[in-house]
Parts: C-alpha cells; structure tokens; sequence
C-alpha cells in the first residue's frame, strides 16, 4: 500500500513528486512507457521557465526536475495505468499487465493529448508526412516544402523551428489572425521562409506511400485548392487526457477535471487533479509545476487527516 501514487509524467506530476517525496510520503509515480515527460519533450528552447536565463531545451528541463523528484525518494514506474477503482479509502490503479497497485492517495497528471485534424487518411499518413512533432521528425524534411497548421503558440514555435530544415514553411490558419502570444507571431511573420495561408483550412491530405500534398478549402468563399507539400505538421490544440475517469470524477463542460475551487480537490474524497487536465487556459509548463505543488499539499494534508 502506498501513500500516494501519482499518474503522469510532466511538469505537474513530477512537482507534485518533488513535494510529497519531500513530505516522507514516498510517492510512486506511473509514467508512461511510450512518452514519458510531457509535452515539454516536444518543446525546443524554453525561455520563460524561472531560473534558466539562458532557456533550456524541454527534454533537458523534465529531467532535471525528474531527476529531483527520484533525489527526494520518488519511485518512478514506466508502466502504462489501464484502469482506476476510486472508490472507498483504498484507491487501486490497474497497469497494463494487470498488476493492482494500492494507495490512500492518487494525484492524476496526464497532461493533454494532441488535436487531430479528424479528416481521412490523417492516420494513415502520420509518420508519413504528417506529423504533431516538430522537434521529433524536422530533420527529416532537410530542403523540403512543409506547413504547419495552427494558429497559436505551438503553431509558431513549430514553424519557426521548421525553418531550420525546411526550405519553405506554410502556416495554414482559417482565420486572418493569430491566437498566438505577440512576441512569437512577431518572430513568424519576420521569418522570411514562412508564408501565411489565411482563412483556410486542411480538407484533404493526398499522398499513397507519403504525403504529396493537400487540399485547402477557403472558410469564407468555400473555394477549395491544392498545395503540394512533403510534410504536414499539425499544431491545433491539445485534450484533456481524462479517459481513465470518465465516470468516475465530475467532469467540467471543456472536458477537464473539477477541481473545488483553487484546490486540487476532485469529487472523489482522496483523488487530486493537476496540471493540464484541469487547467483549459494557461497550460504553461510554470503554471503546471504549481498546479502539482497545490495537488501535492492537499495529499499530504488529506492524508494527515485520515491518519487522525
């Protein structure tokens, strides 16, 4: 029986593990086995996370803060969680090979999940040309014609990072303005190797053995054309990663967990929630390491509680 377990990998789950490890609660934390880290192992340069002047690549800052979290006592588990029994004191996590793990506690922290486009073929080509990872598969497109779709944050910082390989980069957006923060629309639109395509949107992807091109439909006129294209890297948003308690925690109408108030309180006594699947706005890597310190403080104080 463990004190508290923890689900996730990211910014969040590994703060909450730096917390309660801290607090002598020996936390067990259950990464994945596939992407373990968060969407911060997909992110480039990091700027604007506190104490690293300099920015810091994403995949150096989740193991810098992992490699806190095993200093304090942390164990940490590569092992993919499949099912969730909540209810009663003792909390069970069932992993993929139907191991039960018991815990007073749990701490959820998936994180979120890349957006698709949801139009054929989409599956079939990822890999193939398509892509939701820049950092991953941009060598791979050295000289080639890409875009990327999007029109927030993610979306620059994946162009602009495309621009390193590529010989040209497109940002399909199906609106005339960008969602994305001041500083990196600034820094695509001074980019000379990225061109805008406005109010349109990706309707149909071609290619038999790799992606050739696509087709776009104009959202104002209806028009349609095509653009040939030898990548296609996908940068519309993130869900909530809650699929393991739907039906078991109350869920907001955005999909993510409730939370009572600026808590981390769930609607299940004994079950916390940080980081991304609570969090439909910010979703920065700074807010998600707090959110993981609220969740962490609230375990430790629950369990204080059942232990009278």
């Amino acid at each position: 029986m463990h004190h508290v377990a923890i689900i996730g990998s990211g910014p969040a789950a590994l703060t909450a593990a730096i917390y309660t490890a801290r607090a002598g609660l020996k936390p067990v934390l259950f990464a994945s086995s596939v992407t373990p880290g968060g969407e911060l192992m997909n992110t480039t340069e990091v700027e604007n996370f506190p104490g690293f002047p300099e920015g810091i690549q994403g995949p150096d800052l989740m193991a810098k803060i992992q490699e806190q979290a095993e200093k304090f006592g942390t164990e940490v588990r590569y092992e993919d969680v499949e099912e969730l029994r909540l209810d009663g004191d003792e909390k069970v996590i069932v992993t993929a090979d139907g191991t039960e793990h018991s815990a007073h506690a749990i701490i959820f922290a998936t994180g979120s999940a890349y957006r698709k486009l949801g139009i054929a073929d989409e599956d079939r080509l990822s890999g193939h040309g398509v892509s939701w990872c820049a950092t991953c598969d941009g060598f791979f497109f050295r000289d080639k014609v890409i875009a990327v779709v999007g029109g927030g944050d993610s979306a620059m910082e994946e162009a602009t990072f495309l621009t390193r390989f590529a010989s040209k980069v497109y940002v399909i957006h199906r609106r005339d303005s960008l969602r994305a923060s001041k500083i990196m629309q600034q820094r695509a639109l001074d980019n000379e190797k990225i061109e805008f395509v406005w109010n349109s949107e990706v309707s149909a992807l071609h290619g038999d053995d790799a992606l050739t091109g696509v087709t776009l439909t104009d959202t104002v006129t209806g028009d349609t054309r095509q653009l040939d294209l030898d990548g296609l890297f996908i940068a519309i948003g993130n869900d909530p990663r809650t699929h393991l308690v739907h039906d078991k925690l109350e869920l907001t109408s955005g999909g993510t967990i409730a939370v009572d108030g600026r808590s981390s309180r769930t609607s299940v006594a004994g079950v916390f929630a940080a980081g991304d699947v609570i969090d439909p706005t910010y979703r920065q890597a700074i807010t998600a390491a707090a959110s993981g310190t609220v969740a962490a403080l609230d375990a430790e104080h629950y369990l204080a509680d059942l232990a009278g």
